[in-house]
């Protein structure tokens, strides 16, 4: 489905990725995590196209495609979606409006038929309708931020899901809101990058594999026991556990 080749990232002449190669198979639940400053949303939004972020060496093949130079809309309608960490606030831009020119843009739906998908889709994941009368993350708490991209996600159906901390700033209950329709997506086939500093919210999912950034480079993957040896020993433990 995707994999990055030895790819290198700089941000305003700094190098931030240093040598990254991983791929994630079709259907697949992928798992980053690291501590700060490790290249982790960076990574991230290279894949999805920031322009900030700019490719010096390597490649990003989606399936199959070289995506490299590609520009984010592009990317956008090939089925990348990318779940930010901090949602911006949009003045003046109804959520509903929002939604509505979302799905016209990447699954060419007109505005009436949109209406009606997006409030049975509120409707079947349990969430808020009134949330769509308001502003654009306009003063949103961070659960509401993050079910609301969430619910873009659930909308959209990419083939690839990018999740910047899903769960960073969100409580319990949002987690296990936020964590079951990342799992639902996962179950209707689609392939998915996890990033995250904690292990919580893998208690409701189904994780292929767990990578892990430290300064740039990819120190360790393998399974989710990965987690339990951060969680219990810190990042640095897991730089002896290599890659199997």
């Amino acid at each position: 489905m995707m994999k990055v080749e030895d790819l290198h990232v700089k941000v305003m002449d700094k190098e931030i990725l240093r040598g990254i190669t991983l791929s994630i198979g079709e259907g697949e639940l992928h798992v980053v995590m690291g501590p700060n400053g490790s290249g982790k949303s960076t990574l991230a939004l290279t894949i999805a196209g920031h322009p900030r972020y700019k490719v010096v060496k390597g490649r990003i093949l989606f399936e199959g495609e070289d995506i490299t130079e590609m520009k984010p809309e592009k990317r956008a309608k090939k089925g990348i979606f990318l779940s930010f960490q901090h949602p911006v606030e949009v003045e003046g831009v109804k959520v509903i409006q929002f939604l509505q020119r979302m799905l016209k843009n990447l699954r060419d739906i007109d505005e009436v038929e949109a209406y009606e998908i997006i409030f049975n889709a509120v409707e079947e994941l349990g969430l808020d309708s009134s949330v769509l009368s308001r502003e654009l993350n306009v003063g949103f708490s961070g659960g509401e931020r993050k079910k609301l991209e969430m619910l873009q996600a659930y909308l959209v159906k990419p083939k690839l899901l990018i999740l910047d901390e899903p769960d960073s700033g969100v409580d319990v209950d949002s987690l296990k809101v936020i964590a079951g329709i990342i799992d639902r997506l996962h179950r209707e086939g689609t392939s998915i990058l996890l990033i995250t500093h904690y292990g919580r919210i893998l208690e409701y999912l189904n994780a292929q594999r767990v990578h892990v950034l430290k300064d740039g480079k990819l120190v360790a993957s393998g399974g989710v026991e990965l987690v339990k040896i951060i969680e219990e020993k810190g990042f640095t433990a897991v730089e002896e556990y290599g890659t199997v």
